[in-house]
């Protein structure tokens, strides 16, 4: 682990927890070369690592996520491993902060499940009384922002939501299999991608 990480995680208050691929601490960073990346998330590497080797021995046995009379069955489950992550190396960071896009703690235990199959629909009251549609596949850990406003400025999350076409907040069934007509989903704010850092380097 490069001193800016291990400095940084000395005094880190943010904590994601996730039991699948391993609780993280979120920041944003600056690379050697100065380039920035806005959401980063630094972790351990064991739980992936296990999961890996789990996944690697399912396929080997033909109980994978692959169809076991796939050829190619073990060759795209490790390539799904080393090809579709996104990673930056501790040694490549110059320098960690706060990313203002990590979705806050007391708004995440708020939040609840899916709205529907693979999508999560909820609406973000902010003090000032706007509302704003937000919208995400599967990610939770960062969220985009509307301009002028931070995640301090929420008065309220409304869980199952959206803002219909002439702007009224309005409740969605659970789970919903039609879309509503006045429900535009192109106007939400979604998740970020971000970067892994394996503190452990591995």
């Amino acid at each position: 682990m490069s001193k800016v990480v291990y400095d940084f995680l000395k005094t880190a208050k943010d904590e994601f927890v996730d039991s699948v691929y391993g609780s993280g601490v979120r920041c944003s960073a600056y690379l050697t070369d100065d380039t920035y990346l806005p959401c980063v998330i630094i972790r351990e590497s064991e739980k992936i690592v296990d999961l890996a080797i789990k996944r690697f021995e399912e396929e080997k046995k033909g109980k994978g996520i692959f169809s076991k009379d796939e050829p190619e069955a073990y060759r795209k489950i490790v390539k799904n491993f080393l090809c579709s992550k996104s990673q930056v190396a501790s040694y490549n960071i110059a320098r960690l902060d706060e990313s203002k896009f990590a979705f806050p703690k007391n708004l995440l235990d708020i939040l609840e499940g899916e709205t529907t199959m693979s999508w999560t629909g909820f609406v973000l009251e902010m003090n000032d009384g706007k509302i704003f549609q937000y919208g995400t596949s599967f990610l939770v850990e960062f969220f985009d922002l509307p301009d002028g406003y931070t995640f301090n400025d929420v008065s309220k999350l409304h869980n199952h939501s959206y803002i219909n076409t002439d702007g009224v907040l309005k409740p969605h069934s659970v789970p919903f299999f039609d879309i509503p007509e006045d429900y535009d989903r192109s106007k939400s704010y979604r998740e970020r991608p971000y970067f892994v850092c394996y503190k452990d380097d591995l």
